[in-house]
């Protein structure tokens, strides 16, 4: 018997943690009411505080700075291949045939 796991919209998960913040129920009652997990309306509005509109974006989706530093590491391995497919290279080069 397994288990689904359910899914919700970024724009769901910010209307509930607008919800919680001007209805004054505490979070385990809304969650009851909308159906969703305990500890999920507070890991929500947690996410929504410290990431911003960068938050919910989705599986698969990452912020541009995140995108960035992915970009970023990518050119660096590629650069450490060839500094050293050049350093031997050099050292091919550099002994005198025998």
């Amino acid at each position: 018997m397994t288990k689904t796991r359910r899914t919700y919209t970024d724009e769901f998960k910010r209307e509930a943690v607008q919800l919680l913040e001007s209805s004054g129920k505490s979070a385990r009652q809304l969650e009851r009411e909308l159906g969703i997990s305990k500890t999920c309306l507070s890991r929500w509005k947690r996410e929504l505080e410290v990431k911003g509109k960068q938050a919910f974006l989705g599986q698969g989706h990452v912020a541009p700075e995140q995108e960035r530093v992915r970009e970023l590491e990518r050119e660096v391995e590629i650069l450490r291949q060839e500094r050293d497919i050049l350093k031997k290279a050099v050292a091919i080069f550099s002994h005198p045939n025998r």
